[in-house]
């Protein structure tokens, strides 16, 4: 198995009675002190876009006069950096106690922060899986001409500790990927155009990410249903995305103005139909179903005809939930293997039967039941 497909297992610990808590809402007031209410090992997933502490003096301006819009806001401001460490072990301690044993957090930052972020996180416990280099297809330039133009941001993800276990969807971003392995380096658009909220015809918030950076991060390690918490919510990007994908969401934040703007735009979000929220998985964590579960279910009847796609072959499906063909039977791997003279066989793709739209494989029928079983 590939270094990218490994999942590590925790040794096993008695099991944690969760407390149920309330998902898809917002709750305003400071990240530490809200997120102190919760209860423990109650999120699946952290997505955090904490202050940055720029700590920019004095205005910045476009080389034909205009002003920049700059992160000036008080929230972004910490007297020392001694003072920022202290505020991001708080918020970070809240986060490893609300997480639950196999979830994970990810944090977003800028050179001014991201580092020091990164040393807290390891002196906390969290092991590191990946640092993603998000590089913007659309920077905006150094004006001054002082300095390399600053054209990413890093993201941390990590887990709850070296032998955690958590969720990684490997080929469901492999598939998003054109069927090449996903990379840590992630070229996306900073957030613009009709995506970029705004109020009264300027920016309601300074750093709005982009909605592809967020559908990217929660495709790749949650589930249908998981809990996303986001505690430096601003406009509610990740709350959007959650509920475009399925997911459950609950976002801190303490400015309310951001938190109007946040509310509307979560509202008008449509959520994906649950067909399209299927996405591939890997062998390792796509559920088993036997071919006899479908006869047991009633989605074949014995008795009923299957053929490969050019209909050479003609098997009859039997009670146990294996395949008859003249003297010879067996399971739908091995009489597909055994008709075409190889060595093995996906019986799951070679079989097909017959619908209203002509031969389909019988694999179509499998996922018509886990779309059904699922919760």
């Amino acid at each position: 198995m590939g270094v990218m497909e490994r999942v590590t297992t925790r040794p096993k610990k008695a099991a944690i009675s969760v407390a149920p808590v309330a998902a898809d809402r917002l709750i305003r007031g400071d990240c530490i002190a809200e997120m102190a209410k919760l209860p423990d090992a109650c999120i699946d997933m952290i997505f955090a876009d904490p202050p940055y502490n720029l700590q920019l003096g004095g205005d910045l301006f476009r080389p034909e006069g205009g002003r920049v819009d700059a992160v000036d806001n008080d929230w972004d401001k910490f007297d020392t950096l001694a003072a920022y460490d202290r505020f991001t072990a708080l918020w970070l301690a809240q986060a490893r106690r609300i997480l639950k044993p196999d979830g994970t957090i990810w944090v977003i930052g800028s050179y001014h922060n991201i580092f020091r972020v990164g040393a807290t996180l390891q002196d906390q416990g969290f092991w590191i899986l990946n640092d993603i280099i998000w590089r913007k297809a659309n920077p905006m330039p150094n004006f001054k001409g002082t300095r390399f133009t600053n054209a990413h941001e890093t993201l941390i993800w990590a887990s709850q500790g070296e032998d955690a276990r958590y969720t990684f969807n490997y080929k469901a971003m492999k598939t998003l990927n054109d069927e090449l392995q996903m990379r840590s380096d992630w070229v996306l658009p900073i957030c613009g155009g009709q995506e970029r909220l705004k109020r009264n015809g300027t920016k309601a918030h300074p750093t709005q990410k982009p909605e592809a950076l967020l559908y990217r991060v929660l495709l790749a390690c949650t589930k249908p249903g998981d809990i996303v918490l986001d505690p430096f919510f601003g406009t509610g990007t990740t709350g959007a995305v959650a509920k475009r994908l399925g997911r459950q969401w609950i976002g801190i934040e303490r400015e309310d103005s951001y938190s109007e703007v946040a509310l509307q735009r979560i509202a008008e979000a449509l959520p994906l139909d649950e067909s399209a929220l299927a996405i591939m998985q890997s062998a390792r964590q796509a559920p088993k179903v036997a071919f006899g579960t479908l006869i047991e279910t009633g989605y074949l009847t014995p008795g009923a005809v299957l053929s490969d796609a050019k209909r050479r072959w003609h098997a009859v499906v039997r009670a146990d939930g294996s395949l008859s063909m003249g003297a010879d039977s067996g399971s739908i791997h091995k009489l597909g293997a055994m008709v075409q003279g190889a060595p093995s066989c996906n019986g799951w793709t070679f079989w097909h039967h017959d619908t209203v739209d002509g031969l389909k494989p019988i694999d179509t029928l499998r996922q018509t039941y886990l779309l059904a079983t699922q919760p």
